[in-house]
């Protein structure tokens, strides 16, 4: 999946993932579930960003996924004198 990069009114760039996703770090909390015996991965930070599996190697492949498709952009409609731009943080 790739994402289009424009400026508003031309298309300047296809990348998938975005630049900034390979430099970010983020927490991923892993917990065994006693009673269903699958393992839970939640990120912290990031609302609503939450895996499963059924060993703990497969919840973290699976919250890689998960994190992928929760910074995949959305399709933004842009209006007239508005552009989209990117920010980075230092």
């Amino acid at each position: 999946m790739e994402t289009q990069i424009s400026d508003g009114k031309n298309v300047i760039g296809n990348r998938w993932p975005p630049h900034y996703f390979s430099n970010m770090k983020f927490r991923l909390l892993i917990e065994l579930d006693a009673r269903t015996k699958r393992w839970s991965a939640v990120f912290p930070e990031l609302p609503g960003c939450g895996t499963a599996g059924d060993t703990e190697e497969e919840a973290i492949l699976n919250a890689k996924e998960a994190l992928a498709l929760w910074f995949e952009p959305s399709p933004v409609k842009l209006r007239k004198n508005s552009r989209l731009v990117e920010l980075a943080l230092p």
